[in-house]
């Protein structure tokens, strides 16, 4: 199994100017942007460390995810949530030949949790031996900083003030999150059911 980010999240959507204030930074300097960059870089952060903890994707952006075998014929849960369509399903061959999955052959069922891909007849389209499938999708809260929960937003600009506030600190690399930040996304986390397989 393998999860791709096809696209990222914009600039002007990170919500620099509040993480300032956040941070109760200085402001109406001749360099107030000088350090527009590096507070970008945690905001990402966060927002990175948030989505791989609670398996929801905060901003919308696109992702392929591949496998090479269904763990359920009829039904296949998908990695991430919450996802608001299917945009092409693509099988490809051991000899690397693609081909197009036409969309009356799956549906996309929604859940805040977790989201599956169903067959719409009899079942998924078989995956060849040697081969495998992509399923590209569009995930995400919203496009934009203002579509995210209260809570999430408030647990991004903690995490990214927590990793500002300790950004020489070289030994901080163990992931474990502030007990605020916890708090805040631990409902948000998806309940596994299944061990996974690896596929």
């Amino acid at each position: 199994m393998m999860l791709t980010e096809l696209t990222t999240v914009p600039p002007t959507v990170l919500p620099v100017a509040q993480f300032k204030n956040h941070l109760r930074l200085g402001s109406g300097f001749a360099d107030d942007g000088l350090q527009d960059e590096t507070l970008e870089g945690f905001l990402r952060a966060a927002l990175a460390a948030i989505e791989a903890r609670t398996g929801k994707i905060l901003i919308t952006r696109d992702f392929a995810w591949s496998i090479t075998a269904w763990r359920d014929e009829q039904r296949q849960p998908l990695p991430l949530a919450p996802v608001h369509a299917i945009l092409r399903m693509v099988l490809t061959s051991n000899s690397g030949l693609e081909t197009l999955v036409p969309d009356h052959r799956y549906a996309l069922e929604k859940d805040d949790q977790r989201p599956s891909v169903v067959a719409t007849a009899s079942c998924l389209p078989s995956i060849p031996s040697g081969g495998s499938l992509k399923v590209e999708v569009v995930a995400g809260y919203g496009p934009d900083w203002t579509d995210l929960p209260i809570d999430l937003r408030q647990a991004v600009m903690m995490l990214a003030a927590h990793f500002y506030e300790y950004r020489h600190e070289a030994a901080l690399h163990g992931g474990t999150m502030p007990f605020g930040v916890s708090a805040l996304i631990d409902r948000y986390r998806t309940v596994r059911l299944f061990m996974g397989n690896g596929k």
